[in-house]
């Protein structure tokens, strides 16, 4: 419990320390952009204030003064832009975070436009970064086209997963909270990007997929989805007491359990003869992503029931070996 509240507050305290940092950035850009708003401050100074922004953001200069020594007053106005950039960056993944929609089209897209803002984000802070070092911003993009065109050919892999990421998002093979099995693993979509996909199994394991590795899968979200029940009686027992036991109750379950079946699970009868027991097979409709604890819930039912109705649940059967003696 101490430690869960400790954890607490180190959040608590550094999403403080986050709004306080953001705040002070946004204090320095508008003494930058208005000094004339600071009352306070001496004529000359807010002189001195609009001289370096002309000087470092609103127009070219080269990178060195007339001297030839490095102006080392460009790095404070990076590191203003750098600044600034994470500022406006943590502000709108907090708006998309407070974003609640009922669709999952519209999540998928939500987390698309977060992941195309947050490329977008650092491609303007490298080109505008470069600038206010002294480059010419138009020659910084033609090299970036170029660096692009060399990078294509040697990333082909990247351009297919980008490429299978717009496909899988306008085709709506499927979106974020779907449940998906690709390659045997079966998970919960957690999140589309532009390369890969995230998704989450019943353990919470976290697998990501490339998107162009995403061939063949089945959407799970999409079907009808059954949970499967296999219980075993005694070869002595009432096999017919023991169906009317089992189909009495499984007709209380949707009342009991709304949330896991919404129509009673089916009886369907005996599944094998073994040597020592009977087994019973009951199957149950359910939504996909209740599927292990709907079956959970109808084994712990099942033998509830077969306990207070007398029917008796034969111990599996353990077979000793025992080998031959050499000796």
């Amino acid at each position: 419990m101490n430690t869960k509240t400790s954890a607490e507050k180190k959040q608590q305290n550094k999403n403080t320390a986050r709004i306080v940092g953001i705040a002070v950035i946004f204090l320095i850009l508008l003494i930058l952009n208005a000094p004339g708003l600071l009352f306070f401050l001496k004529p000359e100074q807010k002189e001195a204030i609009k001289l370096f922004h002309e000087t470092y953001f609103s127009q070219y200069a080269p990178i060195r003064d007339k001297e030839g020594d490095f102006d080392w007053l460009r790095i404070v106005s990076l590191l203003f832009m750098i600044a600034a950039c994470w500022a406006v960056y943590r502000i709108v993944m907090w708006i998309f975070s407070k974003i609640k929609l009922k669709s999952r089209h519209a999540e998928t897209i939500k987390g698309l436009l977060a992941n195309l803002f947050r490329y977008g984000i650092v491609i303007f802070a490298i080109i505008y970064g470069l600038n206010l070092l002294g480059a010419d911003i138009l020659t910084v993009i033609a090299s970036l086209g170029i660096l692009a065109l060399i990078i294509g050919f040697g990333a082909q892999s990247l351009i297919e997963d980008i490429f299978a990421g717009l496909f899988i998002l306008f085709e709506g093979r499927f979106y974020v909270g779907d449940i998906i099995s690709v390659d045997g693993f079966r998970g919960e979509v957690k999140s589309i990007g532009i390369v890969s996909t995230q998704l989450s199994d019943a353990g919470g394991n976290i697998r990501i997929i490339n998107n162009s590795d995403i061939r063949v899968l089945t959407n799970l979200s999409n079907v009808s989805s059954v949970a499967v029940s296999v219980v075993s009686i005694a070869y002595g027992a009432d096999l017919v007491k023991a169906e009317k036991v089992i189909v009495d109750m499984l007709q209380t379950l949707p009342q009991r359990y709304p949330q896991y079946y919404p129509v009673p699970p089916r009886y369907v009868g005996v599944e094998t003869l073994n040597e020592s027991s009977v087994d019973l097979k009951v199957v149950a409709d359910v939504e996909e992503a209740n599927i292990y604890m709907a079956r959970r819930v109808l084994n712990r039912e099942l033998k509830l029931a077969l306990d207070a109705g007398g029917i008796e649940i034969p111990f599996p059967q353990v077979v000793v070996w025992q080998g031959k003696n050499n000796s």
